[in-house]
């Protein structure tokens, strides 16, 4: 009786063997190419959301010592810009502000008015006062330092805000007004002082002191 040749000697074993390894080569390059793309996929930061200001909740306030005696304030009430911002990697973000210095108010128009001059911040040659980021650095669960460029009477100087996040979510009267429902909002406040003889508003010191105290409570609707 004649033998029987073994299958793994014959033509078609070796075509079945071969076609077999094609196939897991490329199911094992897949495997690969979409382990790539997963991990990359992890190692990308979260796209950061825009925000606009809601200008009629935002604050942008300034306060020196008057003679010695007591200190005042004043508030701009025009403002536009943009943040982007992402609460899971906020140092990633950045924020862009024009105010309007035409509209710096005080209670006093006559003070309004001499603020408004040449002497102090030239409204009519220097419509906006500007400010961008420059960088952002995390302090704690909630706090923060943004580090920027403040443009003003044409002068840029450095300036950084001592900042805390107050609040990013839906908005909370939605709960009770329908006309909040889906808006959400996030919430900031931030600290600065500057010395306004850097921006060559020198008349009256020191009985009006050249360290001026900036407080804004910055509240930012998320643009969709």
């Amino acid at each position: 009786m004649s033998q029987v040749p073994s299958w793994r000697s014959t033509a078609a074993w070796r075509l079945a063997y071969k076609r077999h390894m094609r196939h897991s080569a490329i199911r094992n390059l897949a495997l690969a190419a979409l382990t790539i793309c997963l991990a990359g996929v992890d190692a990308m930061p979260a796209a950061a959301d825009t925000w606009v200001f809601d200008k009629q909740s935002t604050e942008i306030r300034f306060s020196w010592d008057y003679l010695g005696i007591s200190r005042r304030s004043g508030r701009f009430t025009e403002m536009e810009g943009a943040l982007e911002f992402t609460p899971t990697e906020p140092e990633a973000g950045m924020i862009e502000l024009s105010i309007r210095s035409n509209s710096l108010l005080t209670g006093t128009r006559e003070f309004d008015d001499l603020l408004k001059s040449p002497d102090f911040f030239a409204v009519a040659g220097n419509p906006r006062i500007t400010f961008r980021s420059t960088g952002i650095t995390k302090t704690g669960e909630r706090t923060g330092t943004v580090a920027g460029e403040v443009t003003i009477l044409g002068v840029t100087k450095p300036v950084t805000l001592t900042t805390t996040w107050n609040f990013t979510g839906e908005h909370p009267l939605a709960a009770s007004n329908p006309t909040y429902q889906g808006k959400w909002v996030s919430g900031f406040s931030a600290t600065t002082k500057v010395l306004r003889s850097d921006f060559g508003m020198k008349r009256g010191i020191p009985l009006i002191s050249d360290e001026v105290n900036i407080d804004i409570e910055a509240v930012f609707l998320r643009k969709d």
